[in-house]
């Protein structure tokens, strides 16, 4: 790989369906800190940081070692934060990693740096085959791409629709992205858009305002932790790996 990347991760202490998820434990270790070491595992990256609002959470990262910044608690979006933290920093790509991604590992990050090679790529992501169990789940979110694997429409909604049940292919949307600074600097200069409030889903904003988001396929699902449900799986998931 020959660009120059870091990787953020947005870290809030507030959450609505699980209630401080991000210190919750899974295997020992709260979950910023499993999420942190999976990303650290990737050779691409050049750096690791871990962006927070919360005192607490700071707190809890310096006493482990691992790399975290505190950032405005009046960001609305995990891109906002690492916006921030691309003002402090330089580099050529910067990777955002949701905060409740555990099983995050390092074929991801090749996948994912691979399409940004392409100078004209400004936003990548990460799509995967779809399990059974996630098609209809509104917590997974589905993802539909042209023959370039150009994105065009991510919802928590079954898509596509199988009106004829003919086998549809269906893929689940990975929270990893790759944003060159001027994707960032155009993102923040957006208001919210219509879709991205409908859905809840931020990267609506880029293709709301023609800004391309390429998607990269990987074999590799993860599992990101929104509910008890979700964090009982990727405890097992990870108790299996």
């Amino acid at each position: 790989m020959t660009v120059n990347a870091i990787a953020v991760i947005p870290a809030r202490l507030a959450s609505t369906r699980l209630p401080r998820k991000m210190l919750r434990e899974i295997a020992g270790r709260p979950l910023v800190g499993v999420v942190y070491e999976a990303v650290r595992s990737s050779p691409l990256l050049a750096d690791v940081i871990i962006a927070t609002d919360s005192d607490e959470i700071l707190r809890v990262c310096r006493q482990h070692g691992w790399k975290a910044q505190l950032t405005s608690p009046k960001h609305r979006s995990g891109t906002e934060r690492v916006h921030e933290i691309a003002m402090r920093h330089h580099s050529e790509i910067y990777v955002n990693v949701q905060e409740d991604e555990p099983m995050v590992r390092p074929e991801h990050f090749e996948a994912l740096l691979r399409i940004m090679q392409n100078p004209e790529t400004q936003v990548g992501t990460l799509k995967t085959p779809a399990a059974e169990q996630d098609v209809e789940n509104p917590s997974a979110v589905k993802v539909v791409t042209d023959a370039q694997g150009r994105a065009l429409y991510f919802s928590r909604a079954t898509i596509p629709f199988d009106r004829d049940g003919s086998g549809a292919r269906y893929f689940k949307h990975l929270g990893i992205y790759a944003y060159r600074r001027a994707a960032l600097e155009r993102f923040i200069a957006l208001p919210e858009s219509f879709l991205e409030k409908s859905e809840r889903l931020e990267q609506l904003r880029f293709l709301e305002n023609g800004i391309a988001i390429y998607a990269a396929e990987t074999p590799y699902d993860s599992v990101g932790v929104d509910t008890e449900e979700d964090l009982e799986r990727a405890i097992e998931l990870l108790r299996k790996k």
